[in-house]
């Protein structure tokens, strides 16, 4: 099962590239970042991916709708980063009859994956990663001399992020995939998500109500308790458009659903 993973925004938190014009809401380095670990995690064809740059907007409208973050986010998981640490330098070395130069970028990638239901952090790394070229010229007119290579930037931040990608996806992965109620009236049961997450017709789900969430007096921390099985339900067919609009429709196989309890819910995948 696939889960839903919106990628939220990227900063640069180093001063490097930051001039008189700095634009904080289109840094180059920050899109970088975003799209390197998009391609990453998209390459390990385990998630929904959805792009969720500004949050603050979401938010806003989330606010005015009377909507929660889920529903205006919708996805389970939110990932969120900064690059922490940027820097280039250049070392020469000269021989008798030629000369070299090795251009150095090391990067460090912070990210944190939060769990949208709760607000939670449920997971926080950094990786750092370097990248280097060295050109070689020679006194007797052989060779050349190299400017800055913009790729090496790419390069380094990829190498970074390389080191998160895969903690990234066992964590995800270690989580139960989960979806909600849309709608529980005469016209039927419907929940979100179809195809594109891997539901498919006869497929079966656990129905729990959402745990009690206590506050840890000691750290401050919410706590989320878990919820109680109280139904199961079987998927009779699948529809939607995108991942946004996908919906399945199902019966209930055991237990009781109460329409005016459908925000209380979660629906997980039976292990």
């Amino acid at each position: 099962m696939k889960r839903k993973v919106a990628i939220g925004r990227f900063s640069n938190e180093t001063e490097y590239g930051k001039g008189l014009f700095y634009d904080k809401e289109n840094d180059p380095m920050g899109k970088q970042a975003f799209d390197i670990l998009s391609a990453k995690l998209a390459a390990s064809e385990k998630f929904l991916l959805l792009e969720r740059n500004d949050l603050a907007s979401i938010r806003e409208e989330a606010n005015r709708n009377g909507q929660s973050s889920q529903q205006a986010i919708g996805a389970d998981y939110m990932i969120v980063g900064s690059i922490t640490e940027f820097g280039r330098k250049t070392t020469s070395q000269t021989k008798v009859f030629s000369s070299s130069k090795t251009q150095t970028v090391e990067a460090a990638v912070n990210i944190r994956l939060i769990d949208v239901a709760t607000g939670q952090i449920i997971f926080s790394d950094e990786g750092k990663g370097a990248a280097e070229i060295t050109t070689k010229s020679s006194f007797v007119g052989t060779g050349g001399h190299a400017g800055y290579d913009a790729t090496l930037s790419d390069k380094a931040i990829s190498a970074a992020i390389d080191q998160l990608v895969e903690n990234i996806i066992n964590k995800l992965s270690d989580k139960p995939w989960r979806s909600y109620f849309l709608a529980i009236d005469n016209d039927g049961v419907i929940i979100g998500g179809g195809a594109s997450q891997g539901i498919e017709p006869e497929m079966e789900f656990n129905v729990k109500t959402k745990g009690k969430q206590v506050k840890n007096p000691q750290t401050g921390i919410i706590i989320t308790l878990p919820g109680k099985e109280i139904a199961k339900i079987k998927v009779e067919m699948t529809g939607g458009d995108t991942p946004e609009t996908e919906y399945s429709i199902v019966t209930v196989l055991s237990g009781n659903i109460s329409p005016e309890q459908i925000n209380n819910y979660i629906i997980e995948e039976s292990k």
